[in-house]
Parts: C-alpha cells; structure tokens; sequence
C-alpha cells in the first residue's frame, strides 16, 4: 500500500512540474512581454513556410487588465524608393502588407483558447472580430498557439517571454 501511495505521488509530482504539461489557464498566465521565435504557415503536406521570412520577428504585449498589442513583421521588406508611405508604388504596397501585421484589443484566457477582440488591425478585416488562437503548449516562458492563417493554411506561432 505504501508503495501504491508513493508511487502515485511521484507521478503527480511529475505532472505537476513538467514544462511541456503547463497549459495557459487564465490571462494572467501571459501577462508580460513576449517576443516570437517562430511564425509559420503549415501546408497540407506537412511543409512549413516562414510566414514572415527566415528572420521575420515580433512582439507581442499582454497587460494585466486584459490588454494586448501584437506586432509581426519581415525585417527584409524592401523600403520605398519614395520614402513616403503615401506614395508607394503597387509592389512596394503589396510587400508592405505581406510583410507584417499588427492588432491591439482585449484577450481572456479558455479551455486552451485564447480569444482576442480586436479593436483595430493592419489587416481590416480582423477590426472589430474575434479572433482565437488554440494552445499548443505553453510552459513558464514559451508559448505556441495555432491559428487558421490569414494568408490561407494553418499558422503556427511560438513565443519566448522576454526578461
């Protein structure tokens, strides 16, 4: 009996401290500052694509009273011949917006989904919608969620909490 009941303890012990066993559980969980290590498209087979190229980065804010900022972007988008937003030419424009997004809003934490309400976007037709992202794995310092990518496929997104 002594044995059934140390053994299961040790079990729970290791349940308790695994880091790949963690799940977000509330929003407080991700309070902080997060930068991303990797945001990929996953295709139908498998493949995976740098959504925001090899050195594509980001940050994402999540404040305590249930506030977030996200920014992504491809650090090798070309600048503007012009060096005026206003006065992009069309490749120029189009690689401006493939090269990043951003969204702000509020968030709460849900059964492994975190829901953001988006309040304003890069992309539009996130303003104003609901946007989820499903918990991969989370431990103290590293989060991965999926989402359905706005380019098309599944995105896969995986975030290191700053110091």
């Amino acid at each position: 009996m002594n044995r059934i009941v140390t053994f299961s303890a040790m079990a729970l012990g290791v349940c308790v401290v695994s880091p790949g066993a963690a799940v977000a559980q509330t929003a407080k969980d991700l309070v902080g500052t997060w930068t991303m290590a990797s945001n990929v498209s996953i295709g139908k087979d498998n493949s995976r694509t740098d959504i925001f190229g090899p050195k594509g980065t980001g940050m994402a804010i999540f404040a305590s009273d249930g506030r977030f900022a996200i920014v992504n972007i491809n650090p090798t988008t070309p600048k503007f011949a012009s060096n005026n937003r206003a006065q992009g030419t069309p490749e120029e424009n189009k690689a401006a917006v493939l090269g990043g997004i951003a969204l702000y809003g509020t968030y709460s934490v849900a059964n492994k989904v975190i829901a953001f309400k988006v309040e304003g976007s890069t992309f539009p037709n996130w303003t104003g919608a609901e946007q989820k992202r499903t918990v991969k794995s989370f431990a103290k310092d590293e989060l991965t969620w999926t989402l359905p990518a706005s380019i098309g496929g599944t995105a896969e997104v995986t975030w290191k909490r700053l110091k």
